[in-house]
């Protein structure tokens, strides 16, 4: 009985300890990253009690794998690495390279070929993602040049283990004896790439649209969800089955086409929770590799990872951040940041390990590293930009301090505000705020009137915006105020989470009855308007009066508002 239900309990066990571990480990002011690796532990085969099926936690993990891949395809932007290319290019090569350097030196001298050391050296040089972020915008620093600088690094790290990915199995798949040589193969290797690139592409420009088209049309979000995993899970597998590649490559090149298009903001939203449920299954399954019984014996190895993840590598930033002539606080912090390892390295390891690159230790040092790593790289980023601020103060350089009054978006609060909705209400708030100087960002779930927009060259988010996700990509943090134009939303769910993601923002809602104006008004929003005539006169009358009009500039924008509203639909009553 107990082997026929063991998907069920693997899937149980796993995401049970994941959870009390993951709590435990955020209680202690640790990412719950460390919580998810112990806890694969705990079900694994080196500790009593219940042991986890191995093989179906690898597919778990194999899933968790595509749906990270497809959420870095998403949230990447090439414009983010062009902004910053000329630190993040040569300061992630330059590190990669020194850190692939000092894990083939450091590995060679206790008895791995060079080529193994290097695979682990180039493992070991690619920091976190979800750590890095977490702890930017912990700091407030993810909006700033160092901000800007080591997502940008990142992005880099991550195009560059994609390649890896893709190179690996050329260089140590299995040949067939008499079979193309290693030149052919690499040439055959790149061809199903471009092939790959250009199906993907043609997919991404003419089909995928359509086709996540006519599903935002039926308005089911079940369906749209549903749509996000069978494009990521369906090309994933398709690129191993016709073009050889990684799914892991065909996940993120899904997620690159998926998220410049229309669709990208909800797509990253929709896709969330169930890529957060997988990849802590995957790191749980990382956890299940650890042998404590190897640990003490691999001590050497352990200790020579964790000196190159956390001096290494930063020192490595930072010499090249300070050559290409950058601040001296934004370098420090930078090496900072990047002094830690995740996800990626596991991806790496894994795919190196199932080809006989990497031997069984590997996983230890990898495991042990991540861990200390991730829990000391908080402390470590405010340790140092305490110590900067320190030397700042007492004249020891001058510049601003990382992460303090560097922001380019430090006065867009009084030019940006986010409008969910784009009715009636809606277009008459977003024609003031345009006259008046204020960009205005639109949330609105019809793919229609997104792509009517978009169309005329105004910002437009498609999407929930009750997901953080999405208020996130029409940038909150960054805005003034946020306007819940619409009708038939959960406004206050909106306004919780757009308050929890930028305290300071100032909310004004509509409401259609007195209790859920007081219900909003109880969840921080600071204007409440009930009824849509109302709502956009006197919207109109307060927002005017916040913008320093007169009281003849609002009756005049005010008749103006009443003429537009109501003439208009009483046209639309008489036809």
């Amino acid at each position: 009985m107990s082997h026929e239900i063991s998907l069920i309990l693997t899937l149980t066990a796993g995401l049970l300890a994941a959870l009390i571990l993951g709590l435990a480990a955020k209680r202690l002011r640790m990412s719950p990253l460390v919580g998810y690796l112990l806890a694969g532990f705990v079900i694994g085969p080196f500790t009593p009690g219940y042991v986890a099926n191995g093989e179906i936690a690898g597919q778990f993990a194999e899933l968790g794998v595509i749906l990270l891949m497809f959420g870095v395809g998403l949230h990447f932007h090439l414009k983010d690495l062009m902004a910053v290319r000329g630190v993040a290019v040569p300061g992630a090569v330059a590190q990669i390279a020194a850190s692939a350097a000092l894990g083939a030196v450091a590995s060679h001298a206790l008895g791995w070929s060079w080529s193994a050391g290097i695979v682990f050296g180039i493992a070991i040089s690619v920091a976190s993602t979800v750590v890095l972020t977490r702890v930017l915008a912990d700091n407030r620093a993810l909006h700033t040049p160092t901000g800007h600088i080591a997502v940008g690094w990142l992005i880099v790290e991550d195009l560059f283990t994609i390649l890896v990915l893709l190179l690996l199995p050329v260089f140590y798949g299995p040949r067939d004896a008499g079979g193309p040589g290693l030149g052919l193969t690499l040439a055959l290797a790149l061809l199903k790439l471009a092939g790959l690139v250009a199906v993907t592409a043609v997919a991404g420009r003419w089909l995928l649209p359509r086709f996540f088209g006519h599903v935002a049309r039926t308005g089911s979000r079940e369906l749209f969800t549903l749509a996000v995993l069978a494009v990521a899970l369906g090309l994933a597998v398709g690129a191993a089955l016709v073009f050889g590649a990684s799914m892991a490559l065909g996940a993120f090149l899904a997620g690159m086409i998926v998220g410049q298009s229309e669709f990208g903001a909800r797509a990253a939203s929709d896709a969330l929770p169930m890529r957060d449920a997988f990849a802590v299954l995957f790191f749980v399954s990382v956890g299940m590799l650890l042998d404590p019984t190897t640990v003490l014996a691999g001590w050497k190895l352990e200790l020579a990872t964790l000196g190159i993840v956390l001096l290494g590598k930063p020192l490595a930033a930072l010499a090249v951040v300070l050559l290409l002539r950058r601040p001296l606080d934004v370098a420090c912090a930078v090496a900072a940041a990047l002094a830690q390892i995740g996800e990626f390295s596991f991806i790496l390891a894994s795919m190196a390990a199932s080809l006989g690159v990497l031997p069984k230790e590997a996983f230890n040092a990898l495991v042990v590293a991540s861990v200390v790593s991730i829990i000391l790289n908080p402390w470590l980023y405010q340790g140092t930009v305490a110590l900067l601020a320190r030397l700042k103060s007492r004249g020891f350089f001058t510049g601003k301090a990382a992460g303090d009054g560097e922001s380019p978006l430090a006065d867009a609060p009084d030019h940006l505000a986010v409008v969910v909705g784009y009715g009636p209400v809606g277009r008459m708030l977003c024609r003031i705020l345009r006259d008046n100087g204020i960009v205005p960002v639109v949330v609105e779930m019809n793919i229609e009137t997104v792509r009517e927009l978009r169309a005329k060259g105004l910002p437009v988010v498609h999407g929930d915006a009750a997901s953080r996700e999405i208020l996130l990509h029409a940038g909150v943090e960054a805005a003034g105020s946020l306007f819940i134009t619409a009708s038939g939303l959960d406004a206050c769910e909106i306004a919780a989470a757009a308050l929890d993601l930028a305290p300071s923002l100032r909310v004004v809602s509509r409401a259609g009855y007195l209790r859920e104006a007081e219900a909003l008004r109880a969840a921080g929003v600071q204007a409440v308007f009930s009824s849509e005539g109302e709502v956009a006169l006197s919207m109109t009358a307060w927002l005017m009066e916040e913008l320093g009009a007169t009281e003849e500039q609002v009756a005049r924008e005010r008749d103006r508002v009443r003429r537009e509203l109501f003439d208009k639909a009483e046209e639309v009553a008489a036809a």
